[in-house]
């Protein structure tokens, strides 16, 4: 009788505190979603779709800085606006994602780069699921297409970059293979199951072990830059372009590990996917260099002894441990979704994500009103070793800052991310 009592309580002190936390995050989506919605019509009132120049950053003035679509980061900005449409149903919104999307059809045949899985995706993919245009999946089909371009059976991964020049002196390599590239597979899953054709499915599964191989250390920290010998296929450098040092972990690439293994995993079910997503996953959340907040520092190991940028890299003169605002949503709408697959670390993932959504929309991320060149999120980190972009607000951080809301709302709606 007595156990049955004390597993009642337990019970109903779950349900309770289960009830305060869903209040809570339902102010806080509905609140960030409105700020959101403002600050973007804000942006809108001083962009034109029809001038193809896609918002990325501020300069140090805070005003606005935009790129052309063939860089790769021209998919989040229509890719936030079908966020604050799938919310709001606002009409004005829905008219300016399409127009915004649809600017991007050209790069349904462009094969320069890896990222378009982030052009395409982010942008047609959810035009699509919101959609259902079926114009919307050629599109998207086309871009798997040019992308599996990219893919060579000797290396077994999609090449990142044409090229990639090292820190270390002039060495210069031609099979360059970045951990961001897991972001890129979920287009090629989405055009196998569109299609039928398993050739995009077998390319993705397959970049995806080299990636958990080669990149991925045995405490389930990253490389960030795998380099091969595109004749024998062999890893013929491990450095880092963007993060520290190249025995330190970037805490964005560790972000785009956690999110892109928790989806492969979706994908395929292999356990080894889930495992090395819940490594990744715990090595962010366990790192004693992670602040109480959980916004990580640019790179967990930044400033550390035994890490040292190499000889040509800014990092080596840069002292400030800068936060990335970016790191943080990224890893927040990752959580959200592993939780859905990792049952004894369910509560763990979900309360990690939340601290990180409620840092996130503070005062301290996020931005007043009419500032930050009207984009909603403070303190990221583009690339320190390349000087650019540091401190400063990023379009993709807005991005996966406004999925890992909608994730968070589906969750406590429903009690799953999907």
């Amino acid at each position: 009788m007595k156990k049955k009592l004390i597993i009642f309580i337990a019970l109903v002190v779950s349900l309770i505190g289960d009830a305060a936390y869903t209040t809570d995050g339902n102010k806080l989506v509905d609140e960030d979603f409105k700020y959101a919605m403002v600050q973007v019509k804000r942006m809108l009132q001083v962009t034109d779709y029809n001038s193809g120049k896609f918002p990325r950053t501020t300069n140090k003035e805070g005003k606005l800085v935009t790129t052309d679509m063939y860089d790769w980061t021209p998919g989040f900005f229509p890719g936030s606006l079908w966020y604050l449409y799938e919310y709001s149903k606002d009409a004005t919104i829905k008219k300016q994602a399409l127009g915004w999307t649809e600017k991007l059809e050209p790069l349904k045949t462009f094969t320069q780069h890896h990222d378009l899985g982030f052009m395409m995706y982010c942008s047609y993919g959810n035009a699509y699921r919101l959609t259902g245009n079926p114009a919307y999946k050629n599109i998207l089909v086309q871009s798997a297409r040019s992308l599996s371009t990219r893919f060579s059976p000797v290396t077994g991964a999609i090449k990142s970059w044409n090229r990639f020049n090292s820190w270390h002196g002039n060495k210069t390599y031609y099979y360059p293979v970045i951990i961001d590239n897991m972001m890129n597979l979920e287009l090629l899953y989405f055009a196998s199951k569109a299609t039928g054709d398993s050739s995009f499915r077998h390319i993705a599964t397959t970049h995806a072990l080299t990636t958990m191989n080669n990149q991925v250390r045995k405490d389930y920290s990253h490389y960030h830059v795998v380099c091969y010998d595109s004749v024998t296929g062999k890893v013929v450098g491990r450095e880092t372009a963007q993060g520290y040092a190249d025995n330190s972990t970037w805490s964005r690439g560790q972000a785009w590990g956690i999110y892109g293994f928790t989806m492969v995993y979706r994908e395929t079910h292999d356990p080894r996917f889930l495992k090395t997503a819940i490594g990744m996953a715990d090595f962010f959340l366990n790192n004693k260099r992670l602040p109480k907040d959980k916004v990580p520092y640019w790179d967990f190991n930044a400033g550390q002894k035994g890490y040292t940028p190499g000889i040509n890299s800014y990092a080596n003169k840069v002292t400030t441990l800068y936060r990335d605002a970016s790191a943080a949503a990224i890893t927040a709408s990752a959580l959200l979704e592993l939780a859905m697959y990792a049952p004894a670390k369910k509560k763990q993932y979900i309360s990690a994500a939340a601290t990180m959504l409620q840092s996130l929309s503070s005062a301290a991320y996020r931005a007043p009103v009419g500032t930050n060149g009207d984009f909603l999120l403070m303190h990221c980190v583009g690339s320190i070793p390349h000087r650019s972009e540091i401190d400063e607000p990023l379009v993709y951080a807005d991005y996966y800052f406004l999925e890992a809301l909608t994730r968070y709302n589906k969750l406590m709606k429903t009690g799953r991310v999907f």
